[in-house]
């Protein structure tokens, strides 16, 4: 007779397994001084460097124009490709194209967190991308597409990979793979981690120790903590560690991120309103030659619209000090102006709501997902009659000083954006109705939706990360 395998044992809890959230609270009220920072970037600034030199398309080294596809490729057939791509909506009937960047692999976005002195510290990287407009933002301790991490480059290996590959020396404390911009990208996606280790970790050059108190600290400086680190921010599980204190704005947004609270949404409702959205939708998308885009024209060595709107994809020869590889060429994407991602917020019952839009966009993997209460291009939007401009534009762009909780200008990520930003805008605001691809929800019930793909794009993480950033003050 056949004996049945014994079950494995069930893991004996570490001493250090207190609730995540309850400790990431902690970590959040931690908030030392930052000389010691502002010094790690002084100092990392002389041995890390990236610049970036503008050149036509058609002289990027490993790149050409595949007379095949009518697509801008690179010569391995890896990294990613400037395709065409024609777009057709039935409600309202409306056609477009435009060139869109097919990336088709998955990235880590990785936040490697550890004790220090009993708070949650994360390991920060001072990383310098091509697009950025200040040279080192603050980056997460993994970044790197799927190219990157498996060496395609030839390049050095990723420092600090091991943890986000290897189960057994990590503890996870988020994990999804989340959009990119779908209007800028194809599909792409990357895998956002956060992980905590008990293993001695040394920060090397380049990285650092902060506190999350630290981190949202410095979200309130431009163009400092880069796109990947605000997306993974917002996936951070801090409701159930939130605990009211006082009364007021910050009050409100503590109950707003605890779970359980008053909704005006259930969330299985939520989940229906998008899911409708998304079995209704009637957007067709075929990529095409970048030659058949009617609107956009091959002009001085780069590919622009006609009428000067939107962005240009650009060349770059880059040379880099510290990084994998010291020297490439590649195509970017350089946005015409600063894009607007704005939040309007409002108390119910004493808990902070957050009116959201379900937005469809050409790239996105499952046709829509949540987006800020107002995302644009303004200068793109001025000319625009009323019945046509974003709602509450007009709103957010002329909100009292008094009305803002947060407004930073912070850059898009800057391996694929040049020199590209978005001011990121809170707004305290009445209770406003809304209209159909509109929900006022809590924080709690977004914080769920992120752990979960594909439901929060990262124009929303990226500006929530900025609003949960007040998560023990007021304003910023």
């Amino acid at each position: 007779m056949s004996t049945a395998p014994a079950a494995p044992p069930i893991p004996v809890p570490s001493a250090r397994s207190r609730p995540a959230a309850r400790r990431l609270a902690e970590s959040a009220l931690t908030v030392p001084g930052l000389a010691a920072f502002e010094q790690t970037v002084r100092d990392t600034r002389e041995h890390v460097l990236t610049v970036a030199e503008l050149v036509p398309l058609h002289q990027l080294h490993g790149w050409h124009y595949d007379e095949g596809t009518g697509f801008i490729a690179h010569e391995s057939g890896r990294f990613f490709s400037v395709e065409g791509l024609q777009v057709e909506t039935q409600s309202p009937l409306t056609t477009w194209g435009q060139p869109i960047v097919n990336q088709p692999e998955t990235g880590i976005l990785g936040l490697l967190v550890k004790e220090i002195d009993g708070i949650l510290h994360f390991l920060m990287q001072l990383k310098a991308e091509p697009g950025n407009r200040n040279g080192l933002q603050l980056s997460p301790t993994v970044q790197a597409t799927w190219s990157n991490y498996t060496g395609v480059h030839g390049g050095l290996p990723v420092p600090y990979l091991e943890f986000f590959q290897d189960p057994a020396r990590r503890r996870v404390i988020a994990d999804a793979r989340q959009s990119e911009q779908g209007s800028r990208f194809l599909r792409k996606r990357n895998r956002n981690m956060i992980v905590e280790t008990e293993e001695p970790v040394e920060a090397r050059n380049g990285f650092v120790w902060l506190t999350l108190g630290q981190i949202h600290r410095l979200l309130a400086t431009e163009d400092l903590v880069n796109m990947c680190t605000r997306s993974v921010l917002a996936c951070l599980p801090l409701g159930d560690g939130a605990s009211a204190r006082n009364e007021g704005f910050g009050a409100a947004l503590a109950r707003s991120l605890a779970r359980g609270g008053p909704e005006l949404h259930p969330l299985v409702n939520v989940l229906s309103w998008i899911t409708e959205a998304r079995t209704r939708s009637e957007t067709r998308t075929r990529t095409v030659s970048l030659d058949a885009l009617t609107d956009w024209e091959f002009t001085g060595g780069r590919i622009r619209h006609r009428a000067g709107r939107h962005f240009d994809v650009i060349g770059v020869r880059v040379k880099a000090v510290s990084r994998e590889v010291g020297q490439w060429w590649q195509p970017m994407i350089r946005a015409q102006s600063t894009q607007l991602a704005a939040l309007l917020v409002t108390h119910v019952r004493g808990v902070l709501h957050v009116l959201m839009q379900l937005r469809a966009e050409p790239g996105l993997t499952d046709a829509a997902e949540l987006a800020p209460t107002v995302q644009c291009t303004p200068d793109d939007c001025a000319q625009l009659p009323p019945v046509e401009r974003p709602p509450f534009l007009d709103l957010v762009q002329n909100a009292r000083t008094a009305d803002i909780r947060f407004d930073t200008v912070l850059s898009d990520e800057g391996g694929r954006f040049y020199h590209t930003g978005s001011r990121h805008l809170v707004v305290e605001t009445g209770w406003l109705p809304e209209p159909p691809d509109f929900r006022w929800l809590t924080l709690g019930q977004l914080e769920e939706l992120t752990q979960h793909s594909h439901y929060v794009n990262i124009q929303a993480r990226s500006v929530l990360a900025c609003l949960r950033s007040l998560f023990h003050g007021g304003d910023r």
